[in-house]
């Protein structure tokens, strides 16, 4: 799923071919992937498109005052094309969900992977309208985002910090990935309660959440759609790494699988030599 740095280089990227154009038409060949149905897709036609943002793990397409907000979930991506068909694309089962036609004929594709559909696209007055937006706590990206805030969060919820981290109520942008490279960097347990931390591990924390999540900007900044998956993994150093060597120490990496997502964490680093326990509801072994 792209997180914050990803989502924040596609909007610079579409921002840049998209903003100044008209959009032409809007087709949702996958019915399931539109979420609202007041404004209809067509009263976005004949606008000019203001620019492209993000908020949290959102795209958000202003047009003239009225905003296409998309979430990619797991298996969506989107891609400027510079050549777009004239003919609108058929109703199907393939894994075209959404294109955007612009007035000189190019646009975007935006396409979700396999058989769980969860793709989201809302055409709204008010981002705000979206549920997931209305929810969304502060943004570690955000240039606002202080020690301060991120101490009051921690304070205010009996959580353990993959939970704090990955919460978008709690924390925008933030997802499975970047959590655990937060986690390995400030050298803390996925399984500490955020309202236990000490101040030296906050400072720990909030360094972290600031130098991974700008460092993977400033490596997805300028890259083409196509290349920001192979730019995330290749940045990774815990996650998705499973059984081999932690960059930092030498430990072998290790994980713990729930139903539908996994972590991965360095012992040494962030456990004190303590494997945890690989089941639903883990414990840290004695």
């Amino acid at each position: 799923m792209p997180e914050s740095p990803e989502v924040q280089a596609l909007a610079d990227h579409l921002d840049g071919r998209t903003a100044g154009r008209t959009v032409a038409r809007l087709d949702v060949p996958a019915f399931q992937a539109l979420k609202t149905f007041d404004p209809p897709p067509s009263a976005l036609h004949g606008r000019t498109v203001t620019s492209v943002t993000r908020h949290g793990k959102f795209l958000d397409l202003d047009a003239a005052g009225l905003h296409l907000v998309l979430h990619l979930a797991r298996a969506g991506w989107i891609r400027h094309r510079d050549s777009l068909p004239a003919a609108p694309p058929r109703p199907g089962r393939g894994p075209l969900a959404l294109q955007l036609l612009l007035d000189d004929g190019s646009g975007w594709q935006v396409t979700e992977q396999g058989t769980t559909k969860r793709l989201a696209a809302h055409v709204v007055r008010d981002p705000a309208e979206v549920p997931g937006i209305a929810r969304l706590g502060p943004d570690p990206l955000d240039g606002s985002f202080s020690r301060a805030g991120l101490a009051a969060v921690a304070a205010g919820h009996r959580v353990r910090l993959k939970g704090l981290l990955t919460d978008q109520s709690l924390l925008a942008g933030v997802g499975n990935a970047y959590s655990d490279e937060v986690l390995h960097t400030a050298r803390l347990s996925p399984y500490a309660l955020a309202s236990s931390l000490d101040e030296e591990q906050l400072d720990r924390l909030y360094g972290a959440l600031r130098s991974v999540l700008g460092e993977a900007l400033e490596r997805a900044r300028g890259l083409a759609a196509g290349e920001l998956k192979a730019e995330k993994k290749a940045g990774l150093r815990v996650h998705g790494r499973a059984g081999e060597p932690c960059p930092v120490c030498g430990d072998t990496v290790r994980q713990v699988v729930f139903a539908e997502s996994s972590l991965q964490y360095c012992p040494t680093c962030q456990t004190q030599g303590r494997v945890l326990a690989d089941r639903r509801l883990s414990r840290l072994l004695k």
